[in-house]
């Protein structure tokens, strides 16, 4: 399934690298890179869960929503990090230039003068956003109807109350003491509705708690949810736009919101410490208003990791406005419960500046303290025991707490150690997952000039990348080993490597051009690559033995590892730019499979070569190299042809015209001749090497002459018999057979030395040809065996 999403991720990251830095495009909250990962996740859950085994696929989906989530954090918190804060006045500046400034505005001057408690409100947005949907309550038509209708027939009929039920209607006759209880059905419903409302408050859905509270007929419980809205009154706002409170008043003259709201929350509070009071009722009032005195009670209900971290941070952000409203309360009239303001409020407007540069530093100090308290609260939750859901230590969850804690180094540090000491499992869904997250996480960094710790991006990107490869997703691979920098080209180059003999000429061609396509030099890639597939292939091929190889008998085709060097020079031969190259490392493939005896892999490499390899002249050295392997395969390719036409010589001996018996001499005697010359042309120039002595130390030089000591001797004899066994169609050719010998003894050319080596072709051979054809001179009578030579 993993599959799925190669694709549309690589899509969504080659868009976002072409907006060439444009940091708003990339932080855009519908078309940026974190949105779009989003809407991936989103659509494969849906895809995943309208399929028909979708349950057998939960931890799939559940591992997709994580990582869904995860993006939706960080296009949560990476705008207002990346972006400058409007410059906007501190609350205390707001009261002395008006204190009647409503508290709506107030607390939205507190929050955006704290970065951490801003991007704390916003996690906690987040929180709300990906909640679980609440289930609605059931519809009611009446107020407790049932507890009604036995209370009006006791009184109708005159029988006393039911023993435990209550005998008023009011909304505390349940907690008025005495264990009276309401009808059955109206507990159970009063109980899925107060559910039903903390679901509400737990997905930042108040209005929708408030309205539920209306249709089930308990107006007086939604007034009591209405209390957590701060007092606004726009018509005295400085500055309207702050208020984000969700309403739109039609008349900006009314106000809205609770002007007692301290009175209220103390309520709230000895609410959710009530311990006589219903579960649910002490967990709903502990919710709307949190605080270190309720966060027990808070927390007894958090099931997933994400409610306990709803709970803290709500219990963060809540204790922190209160407090911060509580220090200005003797310069705002509504803060300080709408009396005039006392002496000693006018006495902070007053202030000096040096007491006013000793409370700015006190403030610092004091913001210093309080975040690492919030930073030491958070880091609790990587441990902390969850009853439903994945645990706290989760890779997604433990990324979100660490993204929330705006620690992203050590988080890559910490997942690229983790594959490195084999904590995740490859192969996996949820392994397939992480990479890919983390992958996209570290080049979204990097997009938006985050800095990313070097090594533990390369070991995610390199875990990708294998994910990728085990995929068979090579098309995607030049994109994202394009992001791994200095080691980019190395990384892709490993990859063409390792498609091995799986891909064909144009596949290779085209895996090799796409890495133009993402910013990688073409010309190092195909080096490297060429240079990497020849180390593989000479590792697993043989290594020379001491013994040289026979050429007369009948080898097998080229093994897989002698095919993989064979089409090594492949990647050297696509452009012009790596000929010099492909010349080089040509050289180096056939001294091995010349060295080896293996004569056709090194024909075939050859035909790989594109011509204009021979018209390099530079380094000489290393072109009059190839020149000579050239020289030699041309003779073979004579030798084969007179082969091929020596054949034809049975068709006469039966019969046939003169002509074209005439005709095929002609043909025979041509390509003996050329042979002759080529192969002597060959002998009598520094063929490869001038000196041929064994102890020389060069490996280069060491298998230059092993070549000459294999290919020397080898063409002496192939030359002889042609020349002997043609003798019959072309007399004179024993006398050329016999003069070779002379070209053999010659001390200026030293030929006679390629014979003296084990396991080749040796002197003594030679020789017993030479006897051989000294015999064939007294075929035709006489003893004078030296006749031949000396006849004209």
């Amino acid at each position: 399934m993993s599959d799925e999403l190669f694709s549309p991720c690589a899509e969504v990251l080659s868009v976002c690298q072409s907006l060439n830095d444009d940091l708003e495009a990339l932080l855009d909250p519908e078309s940026g890179f974190a949105p779009r990962m989003r809407q991936i996740c989103r659509d494969q859950i849906v895809e995943l869960e309208e399929r028909p085994d979708s349950r057998s696929l939960h931890d799939e989906i559940e591992i997709l929503r994580l990582e869904e989530n995860t993006w939706s954090l960080l296009q949560a918190v990476m705008p207002a990090r990346k972006t400058e804060p409007p410059s906007i006045q501190s609350p205390k500046e707001l009261l002395i230039q008006n204190p009647y400034i409503p508290t709506t505005t107030l607390a939205n001057a507190i929050i955006h003068t704290s970065t951490l408690l801003t991007e704390l409100i916003v996690v906690r947005e987040w929180l709300h956003e990906t909640a679980p949907p609440p289930t609605p309550p059931e519809a009611n038509t009446g107020y407790w109807k049932f507890t009604k209708h036995t209370i009006t027939q006791g009184l109708r009929t005159g029988h006393a109350q039911r023993e435990g039920m209550v005998s008023e209607m009011d909304p505390d006759a349940v907690n008025r003491g005495g264990g009276a209880s309401l009808a059955a059905d109206d507990a159970s419903y009063d109980k899925s509705l107060l559910q039903a409302l903390y679901s509400y408050i737990r997905g930042g859905r108040l209005e929708e708690a408030i309205e539920a509270c209306r249709k089930a007929h308990q107006p007086w419980r939604a007034a009591s949810l209405r209390g957590v809205l701060l007092f606004r009154w726009n018509a005295i706002s400085t500055d309207i736009s702050m208020d984000d409170d969700g309403e739109d008043d039609a008349d900006s003259g009314s106000w809205s919101g609770n002007l007692d709201r301290k009175l209220w929350k103390t309520t709230c509070t000895r609410i959710a410490s009530n311990p006589s009071l219903p579960d649910n009722e002490r967990l709903l009032y502990a919710a709307i208003a949190p605080s270190p005195q309720t966060s027990s009670v808070l927390k007894s209900a958090c099931r997933t990791w994400e409610d306990h971290l709803w709970a803290d941070i709500s219990v963060i952000c809540e204790e922190r406005a209160s407090k911060e409203l509580a220090k200005l309360s003797k310069l705002s009239y509504w803060e300080n419960g709408g009396s005039s303001l006392d002496a000693a409020g006018r006495a902070v407007t007053e202030q000096t500046a040096q007491d006013q540069q000793k409370e700015s530093d006190d403030n610092e100090i004091e913001e210093e303290e309080w975040e690492s308290e919030v930073v030491h609260s958070l880091e609790s939750l990587k441990d902390v025991a969850v009853i439903d859901g994945p645990p706290a230590d989760h890779p997604f969850h433990f990324s979100q707490l660490f993204i929330i804690l705006n620690r992203t180094d050590y988080l890559l540090d910490v997942f690229a150690s983790g594959i490195q000491n084999g904590t995740y499992q490859p192969g996996t869904f949820a392994y397939e997952a992480m990479c890919r997250f983390f992958a996209h996480f570290c080049l979204f960094l990097q997009m938006i000039d985050i800095p990313v710790p070097p090594l533990a991006t390369q070991v995610i990107l390199e875990s990708y990348l294998r994910v990728l490869e085990e995929a068979g997703e090579r098309d995607l691979i030049a994109l994202y080993a394009g992001a791994l920098g200095d080691n980019a080209v190395e990384r892709y180059a490993l990859f063409l490597v390792s498609l091995g003999l799986s891909a064909s000429l144009e596949e290779r061609k085209t895996s090799l051009t796409r890495a133009s396509e993402h910013g990688l030099d073409v010309t190092r890639v195909a080096m490297v690559t060429a240079e990497r597939t020849i180390e593989g292939a000479f590792n697993a091929l043989p290594q020379l033995k001491d013994t040289l190889p026979s050429l007369i008998q009948r080898q097998p085709p080229p093994n897989d590892e002698e095919t993989l060097l064979l089409r090594s020079i492949e990647w050297t031969t696509f452009m012009e730019s790596t000929y010099n190259v492909a010349l080089e490392q040509a050289n180096v493939i056939l001294r091995y499979f010349l060295a080896s005896g293996r004569i056709q892999p090194a024909r075939s490499l050859l035909g790989l070569l594109p011509p204009e390899l021979a018209e390099i002249p530079e380094p000489e050295e290393i072109a009059t190299e190839y020149l000579h392997y050239r020289q030699l395969f041309v003779i073979w390719d004579t030798i084969e042809a007179i082969n091929d036409s020596q054949a034809k010589e049975a068709l006469f001996v039966s019969g046939g015209s003169r002509d074209a018996k005439n005709a095929w001499i002609a043909e025979y005697r041509g390509l003996i001749d050329q042979a002759y010359d080529q192969i002597l042309k060959l002998l009598t120039t520094e063929w490869l090497v001038s000196d041929v002595d064994d102890s020389v130390s060069d490996r280069r030089l060491r298998e230059l002459v092993r070549i000459r000591q294999i290919y020397i001797p080898e063409l002496i004899i192939r030359l002889h018999y042609i020349l002997f066994t043609s003798r019959k169609a072309i007399p004179e050719n024993l006398k050329r057979a016999l003069e070779l010998a002379n070209v053999i003894a010659d001390s200026r050319y030293k030929l006679y030395e390629d014979f003296m080596n084990k396991g080749g072709r040796n002197l003594s051979e030679y020789l017993g040809a030479v006897r051989q054809a000294v015999l064939a001179g007294l075929e035709n009578g006489g003893s004078d065996p030296m006749r031949v030579i000396s006849s004209h």
